[in-house]
């Protein structure tokens, strides 16, 4: 999407004083013509469910969310011709009924390979700038088009590749045009699926309910006290913060240091020796349904991932001194458990599209 910038604005204006009337009718009209054509794209609404506060959603001033823009989004997410041999979507690896994640230790992608990491949920994402587990897409809008590229993941050979195929698809052109009143590029394909994952949000939790919503039944005894274990004596709570529950930090918890093959994590991306071997911290958000658990999908369930931190992670040099042993009895594991399934809400159900645009 363009518009008139001051040097352009003040060309024009010489421009119409030399030419006189037709040509000031003829600017008037394509400035008001532009005006229509950004006006009828329709403000969304985004609804934030109790517990998730709408102060702390990333959304960046040069992509808000219109209704055009999340139903052409929801399309892309879910239409397999975003992959080179028309296999693979977002959604193959972001299932709706998996809580937006795929199940699988690691990710499969185009010709069936496999990744070397397990697929995030997408579900409140909009509460976050730096994306992946290495947080090497620095905005959402920069993450939704980074694995259309990967030759293990969608299998295009550039962004160019992305534009012309969807372009080639008749319905498409129209929708992009609508939505930002201009054609098909990267950057539009980007805002689109963003602006759709913007829209998957996790709520109204039995947890919220009690905290937010005074409701003292919404939890049971057992999860009361694993949250006071959550908020205490298991140290959760200090990278597992805020309504979203995480620090939005990268942590070394000693994961494949008990392997041959070390995946260096935020390392790569920053260089910086005190980030080697360190991942984003995950939203607990509908974490029960989000196993397997860890970078590499190690753990299938939550009491192992609570066994893990209870022995204080694997040693390593470059291990966070926040993760130390925590000496928790089988009740305390057990409550903790219990308090992270109340951590399940709504907000997040979403129906495939049955058709596309073709």
């Amino acid at each position: 999407m363009s518009g008139l910038n001051d040097r352009q604005a003040r060309v024009s204006t010489r421009s119409v004083c030399v030419r006189g009337g037709l040509y000031t009718a003829f600017v008037v009209s394509l400035v008001l013509g532009f005006s229509t054509q950004q006006s009828a794209a329709e403000s969304y609404d985004l609804p934030f469910p109790l517990g998730l506060k709408k102060e702390l959603a990333v959304i960046p001033d040069d992509n808000p969310l219109t209704k055009e823009k999340v139903e052409l989004g929801k399309w892309l997410f879910f239409d397999t011709r975003l992959s080179k041999n028309d296999s693979i979507a977002c959604a193959s690896c972001h299932i709706p009924s998996l809580a937006f994640t795929d199940g699988q230790a690691v990710s499969t992608g185009i010709h069936r390979q496999q990744g070397g990491r397990s697929a995030p949920t997408a579900i409140n994402r909009v509460f976050s700038s730096g994306q992946f587990w290495d947080g090497r897409a620095a905005t959402l809008e920069e993450q939704s088009v980074g694995p259309l590229t990967n030759p293990i993941e969608h299998g295009f050979g550039h962004d160019d590749e992305v534009v012309e195929k969807l372009r080639r698809i008749k319905e498409y052109p129209p929708l992009f045009q609508k939505a930002f009143g201009s054609g098909i590029s990267i950057q539009t394909v980007g805002k689109a699926i963003a602006s759709f994952q913007r829209t998957l949000l996790s709520g109204n939790s039995p947890f919220d309910q009690h905290t937010a919503g005074g409701n003292e039944q919404a939890l049971s005894p057992e999860a009361k006290n694993g949250l006071t274990i959550f908020r205490g004596k298991a140290l959760c709570f200090t990278c597992h913060s805020g309504a979203n529950f995480t620090d939005e930090k990268f942590h070394n918890l000693g994961v494949d240091w008990d392997r041959d093959h070390i995946d260096l994590g935020r390392y790569v991306v920053t260089k910086n020796p005190k980030d080697i071997g360190a991942f984003k911290t995950p939203t607990l958000r509908e974490i029960s349904r989000t196993a397997p658990y860890m970078h590499d999908g190690r753990f299938a369930t939550l009491r192992q991932v609570v066994e893990f931190y209870d022995q204080g992670g694997i040693a390593n040099p470059h291990k966070d001194p926040l993760v130390q042993p925590l000496k928790l009895t089988e009740k305390e594991k057990t409550d903790l458990v219990e308090f992270l399934k109340s951590l399940n809400g709504e907000g997040w159900d979403v129906t495939p599209p049955t058709q596309f645009p073709q």
